[in-house]
């Protein structure tokens, strides 16, 4: 006779707890709301099948097309900054699987999840059905979604080198935005608020975030 040994599934709902108090309690995501949100969200319904088992570790989590999930750490990061409230409608950009536009979509009245990438997006459609607040849309990231503005709040889940004009421009007056930061290859999470027709980004966290192509400088040119 073989014996046969049956591997038992990932306990994805510990692997949750453990996420919340060995990778984002200790390194001030503090919260409360942002947390019970991280606490209930099932962050393995947003990787590949493949890629489940990786769904709580603490670095990026490989998606389709060279694109990935960031880590928990930094999202939350994010969202605690953010100031969530019931009556904010938010524009987040480069929404990948749907994993923080599920998180937003719990605290907040609205949801506008840009994502450029055909493959990501029928991803967050499956993942996201059911959440009536998230209207998921393919478009160029770069561009965001001006019909719906303005934003009370805007979120760019990745690091970028510049913010277009035109992405300030659907942020209401009084507006946050917060984004990764690509400086030099160093990433940091950054918020900025618009007052008027001024805007700047101030970093307030060293922490992994993946670049997004879409938000690169131009490059210069010498002779």
């Amino acid at each position: 006779m073989t014996d046969t040994h049956t591997l038992a599934p990932p306990d994805f709902a510990a692997a949750r707890r453990h996420m919340i108090e060995s990778q984002l309690r200790p390194s001030d995501v503090s919260d409360p709301v942002v947390i019970a949100a991280m606490a209930v969200t099932r962050r393995e319904d947003f990787v590949p099948a493949a890629q489940k088992p990786l769904a709580y570790i603490d670095r990026a989590v490989p998606l389709d097309a060279g694109r990935v999930l960031n880590p928990a750490l930094s999202t939350g990061l994010l969202l605690t900054r953010a100031e969530l409230s019931g009556s904010q409608s938010v524009l987040l950009i480069a929404a990948g699987t749907g994993y923080t536009a599920a998180l937003l979509a719990g605290i907040v009245a609205k949801v506008v999840a840009v994502e450029n990438n055909r493959a990501l997006v029928e991803h967050a459609k499956a993942a996201l059905a059911g959440m009536a607040n998230v209207t998921v849309i393919e478009s160029a990231l770069e561009q965001g979604h001006a019909a719906n503005a303005p934003y009370d709040l805007i979120i760019i889940d990745g690091a970028v080198q510049q913010v277009p004009d035109a992405i300030i421009a659907q942020l209401a007056d009084g507006g946050r935005l917060l984004a990764g930061v690509d400086e030099n290859g160093v990433s940091r999470l950054a918020s900025g608020r618009r007052d008027g027709d001024a805007f700047a980004l101030v970093p307030f966290a060293d922490t992994d975030i993946a670049p997004l192509a879409a938000f690169a400088r131009p490059k210069s040119y010498s002779f």
